[in-house]
């Protein structure tokens, strides 16, 4: 099916200059800054919110599960999208009466929960700045986002105030801490000696409110709704500053694809700290969407799923690798009646995608009821809408995702700096491995990039940077004029540092990364997250840094292996199980690189792309030991530091 993503700008709309400016082939006339008519005149978080307790009052909102004494979890218990209302209206006035005023910045420290959503609303409808936490920051970072953003309250989970409390001695302007998450029975914790914050719980601040009432002080679309701490996988974090119009553009962008509408669930698991999951529930908002919380434990997701049966999954390949490498793990290891029953499934679905039918074609029904229903179940058996962003998804999961799953599935690109989305695909293609066109919200345009010979005038594909502008992009980093200056130029583009390139109907596919490129010694530039992406399709492979210097002619690389394959694999040749014993091992360290060299090969690297030679790890990459961003960035600085013996070593046996 061929599909009109976006088109050039005609001369007279476009600025001076060599670039071919796309915008949504929906909109090339203007840029879409609000939903449509008769929403409109919604134009801050503040907006959207009332227009919804109004529109949606009775609908279910919010809704949690609690975990019984014999840790058993219930059903979802929800509030409405009214009684939501009364209660950030509750708790915006406790805020006040103890101290806070509009203008002030407001840290949201916690797992994603209905609480959080609670207080979030609470300081939008009093035009309070939220500063979202990671709740896996330590220490430090804590207290230098609570300091750069001069925090004067948090609002935290009990599962988190021990952190913070280790904190709070370093952070002079927070006065107030609200505490969230309570057991019956539960006292808070003395404070240490010198820290002379308040403490309260959210039940008690609700309380005051209740009993000294405030009118809301709602915000100008112009004013900050948010600090969103980029998570930086270099230096400290920076705080983008996104106001309330951007916000909504991007929520109005997105929603023009997603059409969600009440009577859709939504899992809210990704966290809320990330700017995915927060432009996500401003949308499913919006369109009256009933958002159930899981329990903060990924493991307990599946269980979450069961219970609420969610319609509108959002996710990021590296949970869509699971499902995928999982499902076709038990296929592979099923009867052979049924490995062949699921072959024939496959094949004719895949062949109807292949004719640009998403129904699977005439036996579509049949096999979705006799083979994919089981595995459809596995999500809670409702889903009509997916989507995936933060990372590249590989075509082959996109395929099985479309298949298996009989819904629509929808991959985004975008960044904290855009207000999240930048581009999605339409729901009506069939077709995979690009990002779609970008939303009506934003215009796109490819700079020249000599160095890495990458133009916009190459035919028939045009490539560059990819740059965006519009109503949805941020105000500049907090306190951070030359950062801002970096990504930000005179004629008001941003600067992704993604590398993208035109394809047919004014689809953009993301080819490579400008920013951590490298010169080896022949003079061939590098981009090491690309090659990272390719070999990390590598069903042996869970985790791998690439790495490369300018006065050497080759790369290297440190990769964890994937246990759940790796141990069956060994298994097979009569190798122990045992992964520290295994990732020593020459002959499986071998076959990783081999698989990875295959995984190149097919990919098409060039021959300097590739690793000569590879040091196997038995830990991940993981927040905890500080090699990855809580958005599951590697921070580079960080892994060269790690592993820089193991680097010698490779480069010394390289060399002879």
């Amino acid at each position: 099916m061929s599909i009109a993503y976006s088109v050039e700008l005609p001369e007279r709309l476009a600025p001076s200059g060599p670039w071919l400016v796309h915008r949504s082939a929906s909109s090339p006339s203007r840029l879409v800054d609000a939903f449509p008519p008769p929403d409109d005149n919604i134009k801050t978080l503040y907006d959207n919110y009332e227009h919804s307790f109004t529109a949606f009052a009775e609908v279910p909102y919010l809704g949690q599960r609690f975990v019984d004494e014999k840790g058993k979890a219930g059903p979802y218990h929800w509030l409405s999208y009214a009684e939501v209302s009364k209660i950030r209206t509750e708790i915006g006035s406790g805020l006040l009466y103890h101290g806070m005023k509009s203008g002030s910045t407001l840290g949201l420290y916690s797992v994603n929960c209905r609480d959080w959503v609670l207080v979030e609303c609470a300081s939008v409808s009093y035009s309070i700045v939220t500063v979202p936490l990671y709740d896996t920051l330590g220490p430090d970072a804590v207290r230098y986002i609570s300091n750069h953003a001069e925090l004067s309250a948090v609002a935290c989970s009990v599962a988190v105030l021990p952190m913070l409390l280790q904190s709070l001695q370093g952070c002079p302007s927070i006065f107030l801490v609200v505490v969230f998450g309570m057991k019956k029975g539960q006292r808070l914790p003395r404070l240490p000696s010198g820290v002379k914050a308040e403490v309260v719980t959210l039940e008690s601040l609700i309380k005051a409110g209740k009993e000294h009432p405030r009118s809301h002080i709602p915000p100008q679309p112009t004013d900050i709704a948010t600090l969103c701490y980029t998570s930086g996988t270099t230096g400290v974090p920076k705080g983008a500053m996104l106001a309330h119009a951007s916000l909504i553009a991007d929520a109005a962008g997105s929603n023009s694809v997603l059409n969600a509408q009440p009577g859709d669930r939504h899992l809210s698991y990704l966290p809320l700290a990330h700017i995915y999951e927060r432009v996500t529930l401003i949308g499913v908002t919006h369109g009256g969407v009933s958002v159930g919380f899981y329990r903060g434990e990924v493991t307990e997701l599946l269980d979450d799923m069961l219970e609420l049966q969610p319609t509108i999954f959002t996710s990021v390949p590296r949970l869509y690798n699971r499902i995928y490498d999982r499902v076709m793990g038990a296929i592979r290891a099923g009867n052979p009646v049924a490995r062949r029953l699921f072959a024939m499934a496959y094949a004719s679905k895949r062949a109807a995608l292949e004719q640009g039918d998403l129904s699977g074609g005439r036996f579509g029904g049949f096999w979705d009821r006799l083979v994919f229903s089981k595995i459809k179940a596995r999500l809670g058996g409702h889903v009509r809408i997916m989507t995936t962003g933060s990372a590249p998804i590989s075509p082959e999961v996109m395929e099985f995702l479309r298949i298996c799953f009989g819904a629509t599935v929808i991959e985004g690109y975008g960044m904290t700096e855009t207000a999240c989305t930048i581009t999605m695909t339409h729901p009506d293609d069939t077709s995979s491995g690009h990002v779609g066109g970008p939303l009506p919200c934003c215009e796109i345009k490819l700079a020249d990039l000599p160095e890495m010979n990458y133009l916009d005038s190459d035919r028939p594909y045009p490539r560059g940077e990819i740059c965006v502008r519009g109503p949805t992009l941020f105000q500049g980093y907090y306190k951070d004029e030359v950062q801002t200056r970096e990504i930000l130029d005179a004629d008001g583009w941003l600067h992704t540092g993604d590398v993208g390139m035109w394809l047919e109907g004014g689809r953009l596919k993301i080819i490579d990364r400008k920013k951590n490129i490298f010169k080896l010694a022949q003079g061939e530039y590098i981009s090491p997250e690309k090659i990272e992406n390719v070999y990390m399709r590598s069903p042996l492979v869970a985790q791998v840094f690439v790495y490369g210097e300018s006065l050497q002619p080759n790369l290297v690389a440190v990769a964890v292996p994937d246990p759940e394959t790796l141990l069956p694999w060994a298994a097979s040749r009569g190798l122990p199980q045992d992964m520290k014993r295994l990732v020593s091992d020459p002959s499986v360290v071998a076959a990783i690189l081999n698989s990875m060299l295959e995984e190149g090969r097919t990919s098409k690297l060039q021959g300097f792309e590739q690793v000569t030679t590879v040091t196997l790890v038995e830990e991940a990459f993981s927040v905890e030991n500080g090699l990855l961003t809580p958005t599951m960035k590697l921070k580079r600085p960080q892994a060269k530091a790690k592993f820089q013996d193991a680097i010698n070593r490779m480069y010394k046996k390289a060399l002879g």
